[in-house]
């Protein structure tokens, strides 16, 4: 059983120049503002402050980076890997202006960065198909490559009931549910950023 035991903070950048040197595996954490990418980051690494929510949604304009430590029981192995959580995106009150400075850095850093091996794309579970969500996919499947994995995490699954659940998981094949105040999904999604960026397992 591969599990993290440890995570830290690295460094903040406002553009890929200032990212990390490559050569660790990536996770990115992409979704819209409000998501709740920050508890998910939170919830998935053990640690209750490490990613901080901006108390505007939206206002968040750097790429964090976050050092996590994962342990295979089994082998008594540690292996490091890179979280990177995005900039929210679609609230409604950030500019024009603004949104586009958002899509040309993270096209530029998604496109150009080598050691990205999983996209983990956030939806809220009770909005599961906005529009701009739908666009952040066909944007990711245009330029993906094959040693790339795409994943959509489905948040706040608490709120739903189980008719709605049921509906999300087969109009969505391959989404994982999560919720951060019951841990539904938590260790499900955490072992498999393991498997496919440590293990090399087929993207799901």
């Amino acid at each position: 059983m591969a599990r993290i035991v440890d995570a830290s903070f690295i460094t903040s950048a406002s553009r890929i120049e200032e990212a990390p040197a490559e050569g660790v595996g990536e996770v990115v954490f992409l979704g819209r503002s409000n998501v709740g990418k920050s508890s998910l980051l939170n919830s998935l690494t053990h640690r209750k402050n490490l990613a901080k929510s901006s108390s505007t949604p939206g206002k968040t304009r750097l790429i964090n980076y976050f050092e996590v430590i994962y342990k295979d029981d089994e082998a008594d192995e540690k292996y490091t890997v890179h979280f990177v959580d995005l900039p929210g995106f679609g609230y409604a009150k950030v500019s024009k202006s603004t949104k586009y400075e958002w899509q040309k850095s993270l096209n530029e850093f998604i496109k150009k960065r080598r050691t990205i091996r999983l996209f983990v794309h956030l939806r809220d579970a009770r909005h599961p198909d906005e529009p701009i969500d739908d666009e952040v996919k066909r944007y990711i499947e245009g330029f993906i490559q094959p040693d790339q994995c795409y994943l959509e995490v489905y948040t706040k699954s608490d709120k739903l009931k189980q008719k709605e659940l049921a509906k999300i998981a087969k109009t969505h094949s391959g989404a994982i549910l999560v919720s951060n105040l019951k841990k539904r999904g938590i260790e499900k999604l955490e072992k498999l950023i393991f498997d496919i960026v440590i293990g090399g397992a087929e993207c799901p």
